[in-house]
């Protein structure tokens, strides 16, 4: 569990953000919480400069959704930057929560393998709802911040890696 402030971040160790294009991909399961995240996620952007036109946003049903939607996202738009895959998937009494998290873990990893645009990791998965709070803009912060950070960073290095 999180025991700093997910949400601070030094605008001076990020790169210009003005040019690139982003998508995020929003599980519709634990609403709420997911939400939170995107809002974390968007503003983020735009206080990094990027253009709100530049945001593109699709929502899939669940968190096991996350890997398609995110693989169609980037093969419909080439153009993107990266993309942050958002979702919740909060511990049950059976092991169904064991099988999403490592499904949408290996998932998106292998999406990062196969293509050339970087796919964020922004799933919380915990073993409360209040822990989920607490991350989505809660106690602890906004784990959407970190990944709209992290996906800025990650353009950067995708822009600088080319030939």
């Amino acid at each position: 569990m999180a025991t700093t402030d997910l949400s601070v971040y030094d605008k001076t160790t990020i790169p210009s953000a003005k040019d690139f294009r982003f998508g995020i991909v929003v599980s519709e399961w634990n609403h709420d919480i997911t939400e939170g995240l995107f809002q974390g996620a968007f503003d983020t952007f735009i206080d990094c400069g990027v253009l709100k036109e530049n945001v593109v946003r699709w929502n899939v049903p669940g968190s096991f959704e996350l890997i398609y939607g995110c693989k169609k996202m980037q093969q419909c738009y080439d153009m993107l930057d990266a993309v942050i895959a958002v979702g919740s998937v909060i511990q049950g009494q059976t092991k169904h929560f064991d099988f999403v998290c490592d499904g949408v873990t290996q998932g998106i990893k292998d999406l990062n393998i196969q293509s050339d645009i970087p796919v964020i990791f922004c799933v919380l998965t915990d073993n409360t709802m209040q822990q989920a709070i607490d991350r989505s803009g809660g106690q602890h912060g906004n784990k959407g911040v970190e990944a709209a950070v992290a996906a800025i960073k990650m353009a950067q290095l995708r822009k600088d890696a080319k030939f």
